[in-house]
């Protein structure tokens, strides 16, 4: 502790070269000199420094005009798109109406269209029932009119015999030749 009191106590008795200190010389200071360099300076640079101030508010002023004009003019995109957008939504809530609308028109002949198709094939289906039947009774008539001629041969082949049968030939004969007389 004791060196750092010593240190300011002997601060008065450095000497002068290598130290440092004040010099109150004004003329080995030169402030005249200076004062006259900081006055041109000053005098000169006011107006450099006032044109760079200018320059640099011109282009302040015209980067605002220039973000103000595109403001507007996004401003006004934005309500273009906006009425586009109007526009087409209402397009759009038209194109649903009338797509709701198509759409149930084409449900109901779809519907309709289904439903006579439905008849038609109700209407084929029992025609070719009522076929069918027409059918099958006509092939059963030709079983039994076969059957009934069959055994109609076998009992008048089994019942007549050659002078039954020639009987019958000459009557039949006769009665042809009756009918042609009267028809003549």
């Amino acid at each position: 502790m004791k060196n750092v009191t010593d240190s300011f106590v002997y601060l008065g008795h450095w000497p002068s070269a290598g130290s440092f200190g004040f010099n109150t010389d004004i003329l080995a200071t030169n402030p005249i000199n200076l004062s006259v360099v900081f006055g041109v300076l000053i005098f000169f640079g006011k107006g450099v420094l006032n044109d760079l101030l200018d320059n640099r508010k011109q282009r302040i002023l015209n980067t605002i005009r220039n973000s103000e004009e595109l403001r507007e003019g996004a401003i006004e995109q934005l309500e273009n798109a906006r009425a586009r957008l109007r526009k087409v939504e209402m397009e759009a809530d038209q194109f649903r109406v009338n797509g709701y609308s198509e759409i149930e028109r084409e449900k109901l002949n779809l519907i309709n269209s289904t439903y006579k198709t439905l008849q038609q094939l109700e209407n084929y289906k029992n025609e070719t029932i009522h076929f069918e039947q027409q059918r099958a009774i006509n092939q059963v008539r030709q079983r039994v009119f076969q059957q009934v001629l069959q055994g109609a041969i076998e009992t008048l082949n089994s019942c007549l015999s050659n002078e039954l049968h020639l009987r019958t030939i000459n009557a039949n004969i006769s009665m042809f030749g009756t009918m042609k007389e009267i028809t003549d």
